[in-house]
């Protein structure tokens, strides 16, 4: 599967793509995390890097076990601001009935995508990870080049989602062969002799 999913017509990518990037971009040490991380759903993952507990957890797998600073604040603060941006965009009930077939038939969660954001939900989510971050001890220039990348990271989604919506505006005018309406080049939509 591609990173980023065509739905609707607008790119959406997903958190762990995300998060898979701005950790090799900003702490390429937990790389080996994420590659740990992989064999989870994002319901796990989300669950996991939101236990409770010390500043830095400690994750049982990866070459050694190293101290996680990244990747929960990139993972936990993305996910949520896509789930509150309506990505898993189904009604309490929908989704748990989803959750429980999935539940009885052993199946993974979906992947939770991101959709493209506005400018002020961008600004939004960089606000979130830098508060996330100084929550978990960053220090502000730290915390303030992770929230960049991230949103560096989301705005390359956004513009994919535009580039996109133009492609398929032109491809839409061709297959109509560049008319507004007309049904004859002439305009007069009698048959020409």
């Amino acid at each position: 599967m591609s990173s980023d999913a065509s739905v609707r017509g607008t790119v959406r990518v997903r958190v762990r793509d995300v998060v898979r990037d701005v950790v090799a971009e900003v702490a390429p040490e937990e790389s080996s995390v994420i590659a740990g991380l992989a064999q989870f759903d994002d319901a796990a993952v989300v669950r996991l890097l939101g236990r409770k507990g010390s500043r830095r957890e400690q994750l049982g797998f990866g070459p050694g076990e190293i101290a996680v600073v990244v990747t929960p604040v990139v993972w936990l603060v993305v996910d949520q601001a896509a789930r509150q941006l309506g990505s898993a965009a189904a009604d309490g009930a929908t989704a748990g009935a989803r959750s429980l077939l999935r539940r009885v038939l052993r199946r993974r969660s979906a992947e939770v995508t991101v959709p493209s954001l506005t400018p002020d939900q961008l600004v939004e989510v960089h606000r979130q990870v830098l508060d996330a971050a100084t929550g978990r001890g960053f220090e502000r220039e730290r915390a303030e080049v992770l929230a960049n990348a991230v949103m560096a990271r989301l705005m390359l989604s956004s513009a994919q989602t535009q580039t996109q919506t133009q492609t398929q505006a032109q491809t839409d005018e061709s297959a109509d062969g560049g008319r507004t309406g007309d049904a004859s080049p002439r305009g007069d939509n009698s048959p020409e002799e």
